[in-house]
């Protein structure tokens, strides 16, 4: 029975598997999440006889609340996460090494985060804890998408989360909230570049295949936390504080990653790589101006709001 395209290219690329997983356990620092976190200024909440929490606890904004939300519940669903990336790339070999490591790795963000928010008082337990609920009731399902469209989405997720992250520690205005997730960044960016490296070689091997997956995730892209209650309006929110908007998809993340793949210096492609080649330029126009009506909305309520402040 001949080998299905996706089996093919997890044999074909077990080598650069192997290579980039040795890479990335040779560059990832360990790191203790209980490290950063202020256990100092904890304290018991109600049912321990302690103080309830109250928005005048919170240091950050209300705003930087909601990311700070929107960040931690996202990586609350790994175990949804965990089982669609074994169900492509499998549990044995390189493969599997690499699924567990992400794993343990992507755990500590969920924890140290968590206990930051929490010890800080920085939002209300009990809604994040009802939204914890919610969320990973709701799960996380790529749709059985194949192995070429996987590793490209995780390129482009593994950037967007890295800069969501990084901007949000920024825009607390805590130091401490800026250095944890900094450095769940530093994470983050390391998965992104096991996760590129896989499609510049799975490029060489199936340049049609892989340009396509790419430009079907470019389309298509939603952020994982989609599926958080009411992150709508709160990706509204994040977006129009500067956190994580239209320009910064379209600048830093995926451009980095095309230009880095070289997608539109390839040649040899076939008609499928062609016409994928051609959505993609044409998706980034567009984007573009979507991005910048948005940032010209945004300017407008701007200078609107500190005119009547004036």
């Amino acid at each position: 029975m001949p080998l299905s395209e996706s089996t093919r290219l997890l044999h074909e690329l077990e080598g650069t598997v192997e290579e980039n997983l040795n890479r990335h356990l040779a560059a990832a620092q360990e790191w203790m999440p209980h490290e950063y976190v202020p256990w100092s200024q904890g304290r018991d909440f109600a049912d321990l006889g302690g103080e309830a929490w109250d928005p005048e606890q919170s240091r950050v904004s209300p705003v930087a609340r909601t990311a700070l939300e929107v960040n931690l519940l996202t990586e609350d669903n790994l175990p949804s996460y965990h089982r669609e990336i074994e169900r492509a790339f499998g549990r044995d070999g390189a493969w599997g090494t690499w699924v567990h490591r992400w794993t343990a790795e992507e755990g500590r963000h969920g924890i140290c985060i968590r206990d930051y928010l929490l010890v800080t008082r920085a939002v209300d337990p009990v809604e994040l804890e009802r939204m914890r609920m919610a969320t990973m009731q709701a799960g996380y399902a790529t749709g059985d998408k194949p192995l070429l469209r996987v590793c490209a989405y995780v390129s482009f997720q593994e950037l967007a989360t890295r800069l969501s992250h990084r901007n949000t520690g920024r825009y607390t205005q805590d130091p401490l909230a800026e250095r944890l997730l900094a450095r769940v960044s530093t994470d983050e960016n390391l998965h992104m570049v096991f996760y590129r490296n896989l499609v510049k070689a799975a490029l060489e091997i199936s340049p049609d295949a892989t340009l396509r997956a790419i430009a079907d995730e470019v389309l298509n892209f939603a952020m994982p936390g989609a599926v958080i209650p009411s992150f709508a309006r709160k990706a509204a929110l994040i977006a129009k504080a500067g956190i994580y908007d239209l320009r910064i998809h379209h600048d830093d993340v995926i451009l980095p990653l095309l230009r880095y793949w070289k997608v539109f210096d390839l040649t040899g492609l076939g008609p499928v790589g062609e016409t994928a080649r051609d959505e993609l330029a044409a998706f980034l126009v567009s984007l573009g101006t979507q991005a910048s009506r948005f940032e010209e909305r945004r300017d407008a309520a701007a200078a609107r709001r500190d005119a009547a402040k004036g």
